[in-house]
């Protein structure tokens, strides 16, 4: 029993010598010059891409507001084809945006995953120069004295 009382009675003093710091890596993501020039990268290799699906859209809607116009004018046959078309146009639509969305998120991911590894070996370095005993990420509630996201970003930036 007098074993167990020293043990409680150490066990908040080493508790106190214990040094943690906190990082938010949400704000890391956002906020980090990797993580933005990533984006431009994403973007840039998209855009052409994003491009071409905006322009049949566009046409895509012009032909069936024509069809719309057209319709009590045009023959049955000819209506029932255009109607075809748009459809057969709508489908190749959905099956490229389909395939452009899978393309990006892969793309998103792949960066992301990067950058998060980049990090925790930012913030391993930072915890151990300046000796932390642990490192908490995304907590609920942290004292901003122990936040180090500003120098895991600062950090990320050379």
């Amino acid at each position: 029993m007098v074993f167990a009382a020293c043990c409680v009675s150490v066990a908040p003093v080493s508790a106190q010598d214990s040094k943690v710091a906190y990082f938010d890596s949400q704000r890391v993501m956002r906020e980090s010059s990797p993580s933005k020039a990533a984006e431009a990268k994403i973007e840039q290799e998209f855009s052409k891409r994003s491009k071409e699906l905006f322009d049949t859209v566009t046409k895509i809607k012009g032909l069936a507001e024509k069809l719309d116009k057209e319709s009590a004018v045009i023959t049955d046959a000819d209506r029932v084809k255009r109607q075809r078309d748009l459809t057969d146009m709508d489908q190749d639509f959905k099956r490229k945006q389909r395939i452009y969305n899978e393309d990006l998120n892969q793309r998103r991911n792949e960066e992301i995953a990067s950058l998060v590894e980049r990090a925790q070996k930012v913030v391993k370095q930072i915890a151990e120069l300046e000796k932390y005993d642990i490192v908490l990420q995304d907590a609920v509630y942290f004292n901003p004295r122990i936040d180090i996201t500003d120098k895991v970003i600062k950090a990320l930036a050379k």
